[in-house]
């Protein structure tokens, strides 16, 4: 939200400066992102000053130039050569001195230097306003009243403002704030009771309205409220004899400072209230209201209505709308119609001011993709108490600047009106919270500085009254955050002491589980990423058939692209790969820890997940880089190994088919699957624009925390006696999986086989048909002598007989 300081200085006269109200808004809570200096003209005339034209003379080697001798207040008189017809001795003029940068109204802006002009020196130059930006006129130089002395700034004689934009980012909850008189509250509150303040203590000035002139010459519009509960309050007021026209320059330059573009003064007037006071307001053309009567009603279902920016729009039946007799004219609280609104041929106005429903408000304005500062302020609640206080606020300063008369009494259709919100609080209690004893007296004030009444006191109780605006105050802690905020949080000191207690911590901590895991992988050149929980409507159509139904779809979507949640990782990681390509970064290794989301018939599901992504080549481009791009085996390579840190073993492989994967293997420990892995199908790299080769994996990290052992470390002696190796190359059939060979070699040697290893495979044409090559290494070790050739040879006989018995293998020779 934009803040311009000069309006900002109309409701809280003070002597600190724009950078210091910036600290103190800040420390109250009301983050300062930015403040921005704007000047009315660019560059703000700096080195520009009045001058007195002293002698002038024709050049002696130009016709139409003439030189000058120009006192600007110094002892010494500028020489000056000026190409002006009209410069004359005597004049007061404008000079722009050695070193300003003048910004002209066309052309870039340039420095003024020491320099000859047809072998005269000029130390300065006598302006025109086009050359200033003051204006387009170009005829001659500007020629001032006699009454300017010599050396006076430009800025200061010609009386041109700067100001000061201050961006706030309001957080959601903060809705006191929205306007310049909140944001002037809060700084009031700040200042008065901040420590070390100066001594000046600044007044608020609220804004406000006189007793509006009635003229009954005419019927004044009707209100019917059709929806209640969407429009508690809805206040009108009908204003004839008005005239359309440009506002004046103070209103056109406060909005502009704040980032709005000044239409015409009945609409100014309202965006200046809505800014001023936090009210939004819509003033219609009156002549435009059909049956002379406004009607709040929900929209008929399919009903079609053309908004201001000229786009029909089909509403739905949740939609408010501003209605006459026969047709909608507005979508309450969130945008006006094209035909209804002020023109330059309005001659009657009727202005409105309402209280809408926050969440219908908000449905609407997501449902149609608009959002607008009307919309920014419904949404998060506006007070319901000032609704009419901004109405005769705005019509006062229609019927000042635009003329014309109210024809009636404002209208006031407030039914069901907001009861007033009361908490207790409790003196211990507070200082507990706080940490500190600040002193009755002093919270007292920030209470009172902060519209909070304190209407009942007994002992340490206080019953408080909380103004409607501040609709996120609702309990005891609310209260003490907002005295704390106010008092200062920096004003509390640190303790002596820390007290502190002893808290169970489960084992194995599922935090330094991950953090292994993710040390592993960062070390081995996996970058870690993270994607927002929300994914793209469209990407359910990827998922295998039987998980569409359940995904977890958003009720009232920001839009599509933030549709449902995510039910897999995969998706987002896709997307990264492909915008790293995009940008010439094609070499990824990426992982990410994240949750996904499901539904089933009675419930929802949350699990955690980790997502491992391989694309490019292995290592970084070489002239010696013969090792070619990353392959299935790399990526189970490093899922061994990280399965291996987080305390897994014994994890076996199976082939599946998966709809992700054109290739996948399945990593199960016991009846427990920890893993699905594999190259992604063409046709999702296709739908992501992906040209090269995937490899991922999916790892169901909460079965990973569930299979963690009670006892992670166990220490046992180094071995004594040296480990053998054997190797066979093994002829097996095609359908002959590997994790079955490794079952069978430790079934028949449990005590003494320690590792078994694949490093080699072959399915080449000298092979017969059906049939493939493995090669693969035994490690036998006994931890209480040294092994004889004679006792591994027995062993080996042993599983190559249970290999050649069980699965048809045959020793390749």
């Amino acid at each position: 939200m934009k803040i311009s300081y000069n309006w900002l200085c109309d409701y809280i006269q003070t002597s600190y400066s724009v950078d210091e109200i910036a600290e103190i808004l800040t420390a109250t809570g009301l983050e300062v992102e930015s403040v921005e200096k704007v000047e009315a003209i660019p560059g703000g005339l700096k080195g520009v000053v009045v001058g007195e034209v002293m002698t002038c003379e024709k050049h002696p080697d130009a016709d139409r130039l003439s030189l000058t001798r120009v006192s600007i207040g110094t002892e010494e008189l500028l020489p000056i050569v000026c190409g002006a017809p009209n410069v004359a001795a005597g004049q007061k003029v404008l000079v722009a001195t050695i070193g300003a940068k003048l910004f002209p109204t066309e052309g870039e802006p340039f420095v003024i230097k020491k320099g000859k002009i047809r072998g005269q020196e000029s130390h300065g130059m006598i302006c025109a306003e086009d050359e200033l930006g003051l204006g387009k006129s170009h005829a001659g130089i500007m020629v001032l009243d006699s009454s300017a002395v010599p050396g006076t700034p430009a800025a200061a004689f010609l009386q041109i403002s700067e100001d000061y934009c201050i961006e706030i980012g309001l957080t959601p909850n903060r809705t006191d704030a929205i306007s310049h008189y909140g944001v002037a509250r809060d700084l009031h509150a700040a200042i008065r009771n901040m420590v070390g303040a100066k001594s000046d203590q600044p007044q608020l000035k609220r804004p406000r309205s006189k007793a509006l002139q009635i003229s009954k010459s005419m019927p004044a519009i009707s209100i019917e409220v059709a929806d209640v509960s969407s429009c508690p309050r809805y206040c009108g007021i009908t204003l004839e004899g008005v005239k359309v026209g440009p506002s004046p320059e103070w209103m056109q330059k406060r909005l502009s400072v704040i980032g709005l573009r000044p239409i015409n003064n009945i609409v100014d007037i309202t965006n200046y209230v809505q800014h001023e006071m936090g009210q939004p307001l819509h003033a219609f053309d009156a002549a435009q209201i059909g049956g002379n009567k406004v009607v709040v009603r929900k929209a008929l279902l399919g009903e079609k209505f053309v908004t201001l920016d000229g786009v029909e729009r089909e509403l739905s039946s949740e939609d408010l709308m501003i209605c006459d007799e026969s047709k909608p004219m507005c979508i309450a609280g969130v945008f006006g119609g094209l035909h209804s609104g002020v023109s330059e041929s309005t001659q009657k106005v009727f202005l409105e001011s309402a209280y809408f429903n926050p969440v219908s408000v908000r449905k609407t304005a997501r449902r149609h993709g608009l959002h607008t500062d009307a919309s920014f302020r419904f949404e998060r609640g506006c007070d319901p108490q000032i609704t009419m206080e901004a109405l005769h606020r705005a019509a006062e300063m229609i019927i000042e600047i635009a003329g014309g008369h109210a024809v009636d009494e404002a209208l006031d259709l407030y039914t069901e009106k907001f009861a007033s919100r009361h908490v207790q609080l409790n003196w211990q209690r507070c200082v507990s919270l706080i940490g500190k004893d600040p002193g009755k007296e002093v919270v007292k004030n920030i209470l009172n500085d902060l519209e909070i009444e304190v209407v009942a006191e007994q002992g340490d109780e206080m019953t408080l009254s909380v103004p409607l605006y501040r609709n996120d105050v609702y309990r005891e802690a609310d209260v003490v955050e907002e005295i704390l905020r106010i008092y200062g949080y920096n004003n509390i000191e640190y303790p002596q002491g820390l007290k502190s207690s002893l808290s169970f911590a489960p084992q194995p901590d599922p935090e330094k589980i991950q953090h292994r895991a993710s040390e592993y992988l960062a070390a081995n050149g996996f970058h870690e990423m993270m994607s927002m929980s929300l994914t793209k409507s469209k990407y359910v159509e990827f998922l295998p058939e039987s998980e569409r139904s359940q995904s977890v779809a958003l009720l009232n979507p920001l839009s599509s692209d933030l549709g449902v949640m995510r039910q897999t990782l995969l998706f987002s990681g896709l997307e990264a790969i492909s915008l790293n390509r995009n940008h010439r970064n094609a070499d990824l290794k990426l992982f990410e820890f994240g949750k996904v989301y499901s539904k089933s018939e009675d419930n929802y599901n949350e699990k955690k997940m980790l997502s491992l992504f391989l694309s490019g080549s292995r290592l970084p481009e070489s002239w010696n880089n013969q090792q070619g791009s990353v392959s299935f085996q790399d990526l189970r390579g490093h899922l061994d190994n990280m399965l291996k840190v987080v305390s897994i073993r014994g994890a076996a492989y199976h082939t599946v088919e998966h709809s992700y994967f054109d290739d996948a293997l399945q990593v199960v420990v016991g009846k427990h699957v920890l893993s699905v892995l594999g190259s992604i199908s063409g046709k999702l790299l296709q739908a992501f624009d992906i040209k090269t080769d995937v490899w991922y994996a999916e790892v169901h990290w909460d079965t990973i925390l569930k299979l963690q052992p009670e006892k992670r470390v166990s220490y046992k002696e180094p071995e004594k006696f040296p480990s053998v190796r054997r190797d066979l190359s093994l002829l097996l059939n095609r359908s002959v999986k590997y994790a079955e060979i490794e079952k069978l070699a430790y079934e028949s040697e449990r005590k003494l086989l320690r590792e078994v290893n694949l490093f080699d495979v072959y399915e080449g044409k000298n092979l017969e048909a059906g049939k493939k090559s493995y090669a693969i290494s035994f490690v036998l070790q006994d931890s209480t002598k040294t092994m004889t050739d004679q006792q591994v040879d027995g062993i080996m006989a042993k599983i190559q007989k249970s290999f050649e018995e069980k699965l048809g293998a045959e020793l390749r020779k």
